[in-house]
């Protein structure tokens, strides 16, 4: 019988074999790739444990749709359901630019508090990159997904609200802001959500024999923000994880830049040296630790590097439950064309399958992936640009990794 996922007494999953998994096919062409996406992991799951395991997926009401049935983006009653379920899958959801609603897709990090945007950037071989190198793209950012500029305090230029914080800045200041036409943004960080988003990067780091923890950070500018990230995300790197972690001028001091077997070097960049140093030095970074406005530029960048966010996957993680995500928009111009890449969102739900511990049928969905665009039948966006490629539909570059799969 399907049943719910739990947590143990340690933290960790309990999942049944017959898991119920919550999903959001989501807006535009969310249904189109969900279409797509939802035989492969299927595929996956039972030819990797000869039918031994299933999983259920049920659909939660969120969107567009959801709003055009029951007049609400974001049911309280589909965020309680993914506390329960402790995993859900979803596709992009609309947002609309400089009014209206809150982002869903902000909404649903920060009222599961799901505090770590988990973004890897890695090469899949055959797939068109504007880089010399991507090859030497390795890398996986934590993106602190609660708080800072996302929080979502701000007011208007001329309202009460903005004139009332202009007033204060002046008189603790000095500082002279237009009164009447400026708006007003408020930049929160915190101590402690840094802390556990820094503490899974490095943890990540230690379980998967990464090398290095570089922190993204603009604190030369602002110091009690960004860079308050950085000095509490070095103090956890140095007390919590002393037996792993040395910092990068003791590796140069003590051993000349030799790196210690099983160590992690903890690193930290300026946000725009950041940039240039993922497209230069790709070798030198591993995992990265971000700020949320910080860690949503520099995940994007990488993106483009492997080849697009067509193919970039990303999960959202928290303390109590998890939520698995396509990185792109809703396109909806392409929505029930039946052409999009599901890549991202078929990536995304191979990141759910490891966090299940289902590893298994992950590698399963990741190689029968590469080998699709190998073979050189992909969607419309991989076509135009791989010579002597044949443009397939999503739905049937979804039946391609299928029958990869099937022995």
């Amino acid at each position: 019988m399907p049943d719910s996922i739990a947590l143990n007494p340690d933290g960790t999953l309990h999942v049944p074999d017959h898991p119920i998994i919550g999903c959001i096919p989501g807006d535009g062409t969310g249904p189109d790739i969900w279409n797509a996406t939802r035989p492969v992991l299927e595929t996956a799951v039972d030819t990797a444990y000869n039918g031994n395991r299933q999983i259920t997926f049920e659909e939660l009401p969120a969107g567009e749709i959801s709003f055009k049935q029951t007049g609400e983006w974001l049911p309280l009653s589909t965020l309680d359901r993914i506390r329960a379920l402790r995993v859900a899958i979803k596709g992009p959801m609309t947002t609309p630019v400089g009014k209206g609603m809150r982002s869903l897709n902000v909404a649903i990090r920060q009222e599961l508090d799901l505090f770590a945007c988990i973004r890897p950037a890695r090469y899949i071989r055959g797939v068109p990159s504007p880089c010399s190198r991507p090859a030497a793209i390795d890398m996986v950012i934590f993106r602190e997904n609660t708080e800072d500029l996302y929080a979502g305090i701000e007011w208007p230029s001329g309202s009460d609200e903005a004139k009332e914080i202009i007033d204060l800045i002046r008189k603790n200041t000095e500082k002279s802001l237009a009164r009447d036409t400026t708006g007003i943004g408020i930049k929160p960080i915190s101590r402690d959500n840094t802390q556990r988003l820094v503490r899974k990067a490095i943890q990540f780091a230690v379980d998967h024999q990464r090398k290095s923890v570089t922190l993204m950070h603009k604190g030369n500018i602002m110091k009690f923000t960004e860079g308050a990230f950085l000095n509490w995300g070095l103090e956890v790197g140095t007390t919590e994880f002393a037996d792993h972690v040395i910092l990068e001028d003791r590796l140069w001091k003590e051993f000349n830049g030799k790196q210690p077997k099983g160590s992690i070097v903890l690193k930290d960049r300026i946000a725009d040296n950041m940039f240039q140093q993922v497209l230069l030095r790709p070798e030198d970074y591993d995992v990265i630790a971000a700020p949320n406005l910080n860690g949503d530029y520099i995940s994007d960048l990488l993106a483009a590097m492997v080849g697009g966010l067509g193919l970039a996957p990303g999960a959202n993680i928290g303390t109590n439950c998890a939520v698995f995500e396509a990185t792109h928009g809703t396109a909806p111009k392409y929505a029930g064309k039946d052409k999009v890449n599901p890549g991202s969102l078929i990536l995304s739900g191979a990141m759910m399958l490891d966090h299940m511990e289902w590893h298994e049928a992950a590698k399963l969905v990741r190689d029968a992936l590469q080998q699709a665009i190998a073979a050189k039948q992909v969607t419309y966006d991989l076509a135009r640009q791989i010579p002597g490629s044949t443009e397939v539909s999503c739905s049937e570059f979804g039946r391609q990794i299928c029958r990869l799969m099937t022995p």
